[in-house]
């Protein structure tokens, strides 16, 4: 088997262990490593969506059996999830991969500095706000945009956001999670649709086997994990790998 293969089913398994865990930074965490690897933005982030149709699957599935799903949360997230998510899909297959490959980079580059930022400033003991909005579906619009643009982002930016104003961080993870399968499911169609991307075959079934592997077991660590010390590392190493794809886009 390919060393570059076994890297990929290592990329996955490390990705959804994080994301399963924090409920955040799969596609961040795994873009990232493959616009360092050379792979242009558009097939990056099918690669990452196309193996995520499974690994979220799975995920939501864990975290249902588990019941830490919240549906209220869910039926406000997960229409305007998906309706972001094909737009963002959209976008980024009629933009030509080496003009936006440095925004996208600048992109993670700031969702590590999110992840790294809410690290500090989520309060456990802070109490629970059990209120799903309006402006819920707004952030899901957002979030499903951004995570289509950016290979990632839905986790970062919808999570973070709802457990810092103060939702249950275990329900938030679970239905987040539940949620981003359909998400997830629609910017792969988009893609399929609009891409041509079989060479990067090899990159979808590395992604999906590691992080198939890691689904089942991330979803029992989010009880469990210290999730600040994983955001602290996960952030860091977001923003150094970022900083690496700006140094070689640009010089």
């Amino acid at each position: 088997m390919e060393l570059t293969f076994l890297l990929y089913v290592l990329v996955g398994f490390v990705a959804q262990m994080i994301d399963g865990a924090l409920g955040m930074a799969y596609g961040v965490s795994s873009n990232t490593f493959l616009l360092s690897l050379g792979i242009p933005p558009a097939a990056a982030s099918a690669s990452v969506h196309m193996a995520e149709v499974a690994t979220t699957g799975i995920s939501g599935f864990s975290h249902w059996k588990l019941g830490n799903v919240d549906w209220k949360l869910v039926r406000r997230l997960l229409i305007p999830g998906v309706i972001g998510g094909v737009i963002g899909a959209y976008v980024l297959t009629s933009i030509d991969g080496n003009i936006i490959k440095p925004y996208i980079a600048v992109y993670l580059l700031i969702m590590g500095g999110v992840i790294l930022y809410k690290s500090f400033t989520l309060n456990p003991k802070k109490k629970k706000d059990e209120y799903h909005g309006p402006r819920v579906s707004w952030l899901g619009l957002a979030g499903g945009f951004c995570d289509a643009i950016g290979g990632g982002g839905w986790g970062p930016v919808v999570t973070s956001t709802l457990v810092a104003r103060g939702k249950h961080p275990r329900m938030t993870i679970g239905s987040v999670n539940f949620s981003e399968f359909f998400v997830t499911l629609a910017e792969s169609v988009t893609f399929v649709i609009t891409l041509s991307f079989s060479q990067y075959w090899q990159v979808i079934v590395g992604l999906l086997i590691g992080g198939a592997i890691a689904a089942p077991i991330a979803a029992k660590l989010a009880q469990k994990i210290p999730v600040k010390a994983l955001m602290v590392f996960v952030g860091i190493l977001i923003i150094v790998l970022s900083i690496r794809t700006l140094y070689l886009v640009m010089k």
